[in-house]
């Protein structure tokens, strides 16, 4: 992809839910990677001594549970990100409640925005999530910005 925009892009579009298991062991493997030491994350006895279920997962597991999903989004030859050009804006979320392991849950990503920033030299594309659990209970919604640099920038 060449392009750091498209003629037209599908602001809008809604790409399909993708599913993720939350599992306990990938619980445990984040809570590690990012240093976390809160029992919930960790010893199954701890989690279940302060009710819940299973292990809960840490908010920003968030990231781990969109992934895929937001990545469908990025990679749309529609959108046409220019991804040596990518440069990362910000990231947003939003929680209802944590999740635990066992629960499986429905991610979907829209493309809300693309903009020309012309005094920057940049194109900003903004993507939103929203992830269901069970009969449609929103857990996690979440606003992605990236900016792609302009040829000359």
């Amino acid at each position: 992809m060449t392009s750091t925009t498209t003629d037209d892009p599908p602001i809008g579009k809604e790409y399909p839910p993708l599913t993720y298991q939350v599992g306990r062991e990938k619980i445990r493997e984040y809570a590690r990677a990012v240093g976390e030491t809160d029992p919930l994350h960790l010893d199954l006895a701890a989690a279940r001594a302060a009710g819940h279920a299973d292990l809960v997962a840490p908010p920003m597991f968030v990231v781990v549970y969109t992934s895929d999903a937001i990545g469908a989004a990025f990679f749309d030859p529609e959108v046409a990100i220019d991804f040596a050009r990518l440069v990362h804006g910000a990231q947003e979320f939003r929680w209802s409640r944590p999740l635990i392991a066992g629960e499986e849950v429905a991610t979907v990503v829209r493309l809300d925005d693309v903009q020309e920033i012309a005094t920057a030299g940049l194109t900003s594309y903004v993507f939103t999530h929203e992830t269901t659990v069970g009969g449609g209970e929103v857990v996690s919604t979440g606003r992605w910005t990236n900016h792609v640099r302009g040829a000359g920038a």
